[in-house]
């Protein structure tokens, strides 16, 4: 096959992939074609945890014409026993002729493992088709497998002179209904959504997903819309017992450095999970609660704090991307500013910025940037 017609069926597995953003993690995304003879036989993506896999779905569709077919993979087979049995038995049992993978699986159970039974079956495979959408597909999962640590978005709302609050903390509102609706959907792709508890004794925040399922690709019906952990960086454990978010639908986590035992006793019993991080001087360790989140599976994670933990997290190094929605006006010098950054005395000393994407959202600007 030309390598022409490889790209174009990688491209229609990736566009399937993408139909699982909002409902396969913690598992990555992945969308899977069956071509023969030229024409598509079969297709899938992975919907959710515990159901089947993109292949699986693709060889069922697919039945007998499966025989001799190239599988094209957003990410390689696995091979291992999870909660479904693995991809590369049934793709050998099929009797495939070729397996193009865009990437190698970064889970260390797999990790060219996959690629290398198929082969030894005598199943052609192969990998690094349109390798970078595949990874952009997944960030959470590929950082995670690869550094034990979730991709960290910062979501940020500012005025055009990048003001965040009013001197009074008056912020209500500075960004658009449209921007505040494109902010669902970050939280809905997201694993948790992490904020201060400044912010939460400030604004009692729900910090859920308010979508319907008619809003988001990917959803049957009668599936309900997946609420992020929810998660309050709380080093004195301030966070009182009747906050809003216990009472929501999904998990809230709140970590705390060295807190009493009764303390956690009434966070516990009003719902919450109480991590208790190592004592960083009494200060939440950041790095530690973030490789803490990894262990639970958690992928992606969206802060969406006061410019005193967002920025604690900039200058840590620990935020893979900004999102800033910029609204079309002026609140002056005196409101409260974006991060609370240490001193930068000369221009080698700025934090760098690659903008990555640049859009109007309603009247505002959405502005998304890597770090580094």
């Amino acid at each position: 096959m030309s390598d022409a017609a490889d790209h174009g069926f990688m491209a229609r597995a990736l566009r399937l992939a993408g139909r699982g953003v909002y409902t396969s993690d913690p598992n990555p995304r992945v969308g899977c074609v069956l071509v023969r003879d030229g024409s598509v036989v079969g297709e899938g993506w992975h919907r959710r945890a515990g159901g089947p896999h993109a292949e699986r779905i693709a060889l069922r569709e697919a039945g007998q014409a499966a025989q001799d077919a190239v599988a094209y993979v957003t990410l390689e087979p696995c091979c291992h026993h999870g909660k479904t049995p693995p991809c590369t038995d049934a793709l050998i049992e099929s009797g495939v002729a070729r397996v193009v993978a865009a990437m190698v699986d970064p889970n260390p159970l797999v990790a060219g493992q996959g690629l290398g039974l198929l082969r030894a079956a005598g199943v052609a495979g192969e990998s690094g088709i349109m390798e970078p959408l595949a990874r952009a597909l997944n960030p959470g999962f590929v950082k995670r497998m690869a550094q034990g640590l979730p991709y960290v978005r910062c979501k940020l709302a500012a005025s055009l002179d990048g003001r965040t609050a009013m001197a009074s903390g008056e912020s209500r509102w500075i960004s658009s209904e449209d921007a505040r609706r494109d902010v669902q959907f970050l939280r809905a792709r997201s694993s948790a959504i992490l904020t201060g508890v400044g912010t939460l004794l400030a604004d009692d925040p729900s910090l859920n997903v308010r979508l319907d399922r008619m809003d988001l690709p990917g959803l049957e019906p009668g599936e309900t819309v997946r609420q992020p952990l929810r998660v309050v960086v709380d080093s004195r454990l301030r966070t009182p017992a009747t906050a809003r978010m216990l009472s929501l639908p999904g998990g809230t986590l709140v970590a705390c450095a060295g807190c009493p035992p009764e303390a956690v006793a009434v966070l516990e019993s009003a719902g919450a999970q109480v991590y208790v991080c190592p004592d960083g001087a009494g200060r939440v360790d950041l790095e530690s609660l973030l490789r803490h989140l990894a262990g639970q599976e958690v992928n992606e994670v969206l802060i969406e704090a006061g410019p005193t933990l967002a920025g604690a997290f900039v200058a840590a190094g620990l935020v893979d991307e900004l999102v800033l929605y910029l609204a079309p006006h002026l609140m002056g010098d005196a409101a409260r500013g974006l991060f609370h950054l240490p001193e930068v005395r000369c221009m080698a000393e700025r934090f760098p910025l690659a903008l990555t994407d640049v859009r109007a959202v309603g009247p505002d600007w959405r502005l998304t940037a890597r770090l580094g």
